[in-house]
């Protein structure tokens, strides 16, 4: 037997949640764009060391709540940390300088369809008939957009980047159908795991491994001249930077997205990453100071559609 679907309440709060968190991760797009010459390592380490950093000073507030954690608790949120947080941005970030941000953001926009089909073979199976049409409808959307962004694409970027940048982007897709999935069910085994306590112990989790990460990166970096370790060519830009992805997108985005997760089932919450898609788009439009062309706008309103459908079709349960 499936769990009941939310109430009325429940799903308008993990809705706003979840859009939350979408417009918070769609930074995460852009920023490699604002720090084209930084090695797609020194912004993966550099931002979930500044998400560590901040958990870190969290946690003293957090302490009573962190203590009763258990180890299972932790091992799963060094999991989470390491495939969702490192292992993903470490591969979108190096997708979005090789290939710039449209088709990285295109391939993760497949995430509502992939996450909601694979967590629908669960224990929270909603009939097929009715998630259907608002997957139809998003990967309409999806290619909508698509064929926009790769007509820009094909003009400012080489045959071999595309082509590395798409399985970089292919395989940050693949861990963040991991992520969500695996984080949503944990949380339901965990009822009382309060969302705020859960994303400081991922970032607690992360903060390790960014260090180390980022101490094997200069290892490599300082043996080239092309890189001035460990703060690069705009210092203060690239603290700022990492500080405000570590504070909004890891730390907020992660708060807002376990509160969600505990609210929708997984099939639903997945669909709704499509808010980050849609601000990734919005972040990438504003930087290159230009307008979505009206085929572009048509995917977006698919895409805002196909989120609609998803919800009336749990809501009706």
């Amino acid at each position: 037997m499936r769990p009941p679907l939310p109430a009325g309440r429940a799903l308008v709060e993990g809705v706003a949640c979840a859009l939350g968190a979408g417009l918070l991760w769609g930074l995460v797009f852009v920023v490699p764009l604002m720090l084209p010459d930084y090695p797609p390592a020194m912004l993966s380490f550099g931002r979930y060391l500044g998400f560590g950093v901040i958990a870190l000073l969290l946690a003293w507030a957090d302490l009573p709540r962190l203590q009763e954690l258990r180890w299972l608790d932790w091992r799963r949120a060094f999991e989470l940390a390491l495939v969702g947080n490192i292992l993903y941005y470490l591969f979108l970030s190096a997708a979005i300088q090789l290939a710039d941000a449209p088709l990285p953001t295109m391939l993760i926009g497949t995430l509502p369809i992939v996450i909601a089909i694979v967590s629908n073979f669960g224990s929270e199976a909603l009939p097929w008939r009715r998630l259907l049409p608002s997957l139809v409808v998003i990967a309409i959307g999806i290619a909508l957009v698509n064929s926009h962004e790769m007509a820009l694409l094909g003009e400012q970027r080489k045959a071999h980047d595309h082509f590395l940048g798409t399985l970089l982007a292919l395989a940050a897709v693949a861990a963040w159908t991991w992520y969500p999935v695996r984080n949503s069910r944990w949380l339901r085994q965990r009822p009382a795991l309060a969302s705020g306590t859960w994303a400081v112990a991922q970032g607690l989790a992360t903060l390790p491994l960014a260090a180390i990460g980022m101490a094997v990166a200069g290892l490599f970096l300082r043996q080239t001249d092309s890189f001035d370790y460990p703060l690069g060519p705009y210092p203060l830009r690239y603290v700022g930077l990492m500080l405000t992805l570590g504070l909004c997108a890891s730390w907020l985005g992660t708060l807002l997205w376990n509160r969600a997760s505990k609210l929708l089932p997984t099939a639903l919450a997945g669909q709704l990453i499509v808010f980050e898609t849609l601000a990734a788009f919005a972040y990438a439009f504003i930087w290159r100071g230009a307008l979505p062309g009206s085929t572009a706008l048509l995917g977006i309103a698919l895409l805002i559609g196909g989120v609609i459908l998803g919800v009336r079709a749990f809501r009706a349960g």
